[in-house]
């Protein structure tokens, strides 16, 4: 028997330990939000959050998770949707949907251990969506960790020393010089 705690729930599985905890969640829990994709850690369909780490359910067996804390898709939000998944829904990110779960899960595991990705952290969610969304899907993880950073309690201000202003070739702008966008007088 295997104890776990899913959903904030206690549960003990009376599977085989080398089960996958993948359909120890869909046949045992019957929580089907977690969907079968590849069972090679290649899609990310059944990303969960194990005591806070994105994993792949179909990865790990229920023998080596005894007492862990597993969120599913199913228990992300509580008592609402969990800011991701508001982002997903503002974005219209939803094609065929089979990802979803997954990607929202990747994603609410980033955002809880860094509620300001770089490109570079973004870019190593391994999630596979099949029907090319990925426009979509970035713009929901910004506006999820926007609004991620806004529900966050303010951080202790940090003193600055002094900077010079930057010279005007290293500063960003959208057009060919600031001058383009200044008003006519």
């Amino acid at each position: 028997m295997t104890a776990l705690i899913v959903n904030n729930e206690p549960i003990e599985y009376k599977l085989d330990p080398a089960t996958p905890l993948l359909w120890a969640l869909r046949d045992a829990s019957n929580l089907t939000g977690t969907k079968y994709g590849c069972d090679s850690r290649d899609c990310g369909a059944c990303t969960v959050i194990i005591d806070g780490q994105a994993v792949a359910a179909c990865a790990v067996s229920i023998g080596d998770l005894s007492g862990a804390r597993v969120t599913t898709i199913e228990g992300l939000g509580s008592g609402g949707l969990h800011p991701v998944q508001q982002a997903w829904l503002a974005e219209q990110v939803t094609m065929c949907g089979y990802c979803e779960p997954g990607f929202i899960m990747a994603i609410a595991a980033l955002l809880d251990s860094n509620p300001n990705p770089d490109d570079a952290a973004i870019a190593a969610i391994p999630n596979l969506c099949r029907c090319g969304a990925y426009a979509r899907i970035r713009r929901a993880i910004d506006r999820a960790a926007m609004a991620v950073a806004a529900s966050a309690p303010p951080a202790a201000p940090a003193v600055l020393a002094p900077q010079a202003e930057p010279a005007k070739s290293d500063r960003f702008s959208l057009g060919s010089s600031d001058e383009a966008h200044e008003s006519p007088q």
